[in-house]
């Protein structure tokens, strides 16, 4: 899980480009909306689509949105359970 976590931090960084954040700024269980990185919701759509493309998880509504972003350990956990291998 820790390397899926990592993972997800660089595709965080580099899917919403965000130039002066490194992988260490993102704390593991740390809010990712309205946080301290200022995600918003275009930066969700992105981040969706992302998803989708590299790991074949879909997010369908915003109750799963919800759970899913809550925080990098939240969003692994999401994907891992979710995954299309």
């Amino acid at each position: 899980m820790e390397a899926l976590i990592a993972e997800m931090k660089v595709k965080i960084i580099d899917t919403l480009s965000l130039l002066d954040v490194v992988p260490e700024d993102i704390g593991d269980d740390a809010q990712l909306v309205g946080g301290g990185l200022g995600i918003d919701s275009i930066d969700i759509l992105e981040l969706v689509l992302m998803l989708e493309r590299d790991y074949g998880v879909r997010i369908e509504n915003k109750e799963t949105g919800i759970i899913a972003f809550a925080s990098v350990r939240a969003l692994s956990e999401f994907i891992a359970k979710h995954r299309v291998k």
